[in-house]
């Protein structure tokens, strides 16, 4: 991979990292002195991403915002690697009327037309709405592609299986990838499925299945390529699975007293680990890693600005956008 490559993979998992963290700390400013998932500016449930940027970064690096991503509940890692605009992105997740849906949506929900992204709190609902869009793409004798993200819990659903089987039935370009941290809730993967890795999964439908370990955001740029170029050339779908991380607890406010792996998961964060290889190769130094972050933190904090001063919808408007107009 070439030292542009892997410092714009880099770019991405800082742009990501920092967001999250941004979230994370407006989340919980003002759900003190006791936590009330209810209150503050950001309301609600929250599940962020940290430790699965190798993914999104990984991924996303092969597509343009032509081609079509569906995230899962936990979607912002994969809408900032996609593109979504970072300003009507965190407007929506403090429900304001200038973000994607207007308010209406939150985090788990978001939609935009503009990359061709959308995300659900249903678990595998992302995978069906993929093959429409890559029937859809098909169809209009384009090479662009879907890609369906779901967890890997999600792997034990119906749709997941339905769309595996009717995408290698039509041949159609899509990519589905399953994120692996470990645990589906609080429900440990051993405890809830048969099988060590979803990749092997493929098999039962003919089509090619990888898994990638280690949280290798290199890695999973190398199959995640393949995988979508051979969709893009009409050969079909194709199935990933990354062993990837949760560093934080499925949702803001999760007690994970389930977890025994805590105390040794921040020494497998993915993104010191990768700053460090390209420190080694020569990629980066500390007035990159510094711009780095400063150009992400400049970002970032001008998203969350937009988003406080940006209003809130009004009580009237409720009903307004739940139907179309005729």
């Amino acid at each position: 991979m070439q030292p542009q490559d892997r410092l714009d993979l880099y770019r991405t998992m800082v742009l990501i990292r920092t967001y999250e963290e941004a979230i994370l700390r407006e989340y919980h400013a003002d759900k003190k002195p006791v936590f009330d998932i209810g209150a503050g500016l950001v309301p609600g449930e929250m599940h962020l991403s940290a430790g699965q940027e190798p993914v999104a970064a990984g991924v996303c690096a092969h597509l343009t915002t032509d081609d079509a991503v569906t995230a899962t509940h936990r979607p912002h890692h994969f809408a900032v690697a996609h593109g979504v605009d970072l300003e009507k992105m965190t407007a929506e997740i403090f429900g304001r009327v200038t973000g994607l849906g207007k308010g209406r949506g939150g985090h788990m929900h978001l939609f935009d037309p503009a990359t061709h992204f959308s995300c659900s709190g249903i678990i595998a609902e992302g995978y069906p709405p993929a093959l429409g869009q890559a029937l859809a793409f098909r169809r209009r004798g384009s090479d662009r592609v879907a890609v369906a993200v779901t967890g890997e819990g999600a792997a034990n659903q119906g749709a997941f299986h339905e769309s595996l089987n009717l995408a290698a039935l039509w041949k159609l370009p899509v990519v589905f990838i399953v994120e692996d941290n470990d645990w589906g809730i609080s429900v440990p993967r051993s405890a809830s499925t048969c099988v060590t890795s979803n990749a092997v999964r493929a098999a039962g439908y003919g089509i090619p299945g990888a898994r990638v370990e280690d949280n290798s955001v290199e890695a999973v740029h190398e199959v995640a390529g393949e995988a979508i170029t051979r969709a893009r050339a009409g050969e079909g779908p194709s199935l990933i699975e990354v062993h990837t991380l949760r560093l934080w607890g499925h949702f803001e406010g999760d007690p994970q007293s389930y977890r025994s792996d805590l105390e040794g998961v921040p020494g497998k964060d993915p993104l010191p680990t990768f700053e460090q290889e390209l420190r080694a190769a020569g990629v980066l130094d500390d007035p990159s890693v510094s711009a780095v972050a400063a150009q992400a933190r400049d970002r970032v904090e001008a998203a969350i600005e937009f988003a406080k001063r940006s209003p809130e919808p009004e009580p009237a408007t409720a009903l307004d956008f739940v139907f179309a107009s005729a």
